[in-house]
């Protein structure tokens, strides 16, 4: 169990990491980025793990990544989309893609439509964290939202 754990993180981390030095990251990004992708990375694999479904696994991942991508970039002055698009590198379902295009292309067309949906869905999932991290996040850390609620 202990080397799945150190095999998820130092696999999200790495990945991450390679992502940020071919997107050209900014150097003081690059440790926070490939940080909050591993956590997020991470949770989804955890939850994965105790039996939750994959598309909310992936939601959950994606929602935290986006908040804490949201709170990093907040800290450091940068842009959040840095922090946020690479939160959610490890989670991308380039494999099950693959696999779409793959069982498609050898006309294996009912599981490669199971393929695409699974993937499809995941993409939606990591879409959906993404936007409502990004609304809960402004919404319990703006200054704006604070101001509105107390006046």
């Amino acid at each position: 169990m202990i080397t799945d754990v150190l095999r998820a993180l130092i696999s999200s981390f790495v990945g991450t990491l390679g992502f940020a030095l071919l997107l050209h990251t900014p150097r003081r990004a690059i440790l926070p980025a490939s940080l909050i992708g591993m956590f997020a990375y991470l949770l989804y694999w955890v939850l994965l793990q105790l039996g939750v479904s994959d598309p909310l696994s992936v939601f959950a991942g994606a929602l935290v990544g986006s908040m804490l991508g949201q709170g990093c970039a907040r800290k450091m002055h940068m842009i959040a989309t840095i922090f946020i698009l690479l939160s959610i590198v490890p989670a991308v379902p380039g494999l099950g893609l693959y696999r779409f295009m793959e069982l498609l292309g050898s006309d294996r067309v009912t599981l490669g439509a199971e393929a695409g949906v699974s993937a499809m869905m995941s993409i939606a999932m990591i879409a959906l964290g993404i936007g409502m991290g990004s609304f809960l996040f402004r919404l319990l850390f703006s200054r704006r939202g604070r101001a509105t609620r107390a006046g």
